[in-house]
């Protein structure tokens, strides 16, 4: 089950991402989405889930900065690990050529995004 902090970082993440560079008047428009791949499911559902893509360990979200920049990011508390799904998919995004962000609140992803952008 994900942790109660590591879905309030998550919202605060979002939010701010979405009011400073997704807004209509933001040229180019970045995107930020969450991959919901967590959860209690049935049989049924998690086989069909499973059929269609779905990937244990996918990162919480995948945003993608007005500079065209892809960027994996999972956010976790303080003290949170990543599961070995987690590590493992790290590892096959990077070795693609890609970055991963492990966060740790909001004040962590700003300072990522404004790092990230002055690249």
């Amino acid at each position: 089950m994900r942790n109660k902090i590591e879905n309030q970082y998550q919202a605060e993440i979002v939010e701010w991402f979405n009011n400073n560079y997704c807004l209509k008047h933001h040229s180019p428009r970045g995107i930020i989405f969450s991959v919901p791949n967590g959860g209690s499911r049935n049989k049924v559902e998690a086989m069909t889930l499973k059929a269609t893509g779905l990937l244990a360990g996918v990162s919480d979200t995948i945003l993608i900065l007005p500079t065209g920049k892809l960027i994996f990011c999972e956010v976790k508390t303080e003290t949170g690990a990543q599961s070995t799904e987690q590590n493992e998919f790290q590892k096959r995004v990077e070795a693609l050529g890609f970055e991963y962000w492990v966060v740790r609140g909001l004040e962590d992803f700003k300072k990522k995004v404004y790092d990230s952008l002055a690249e």
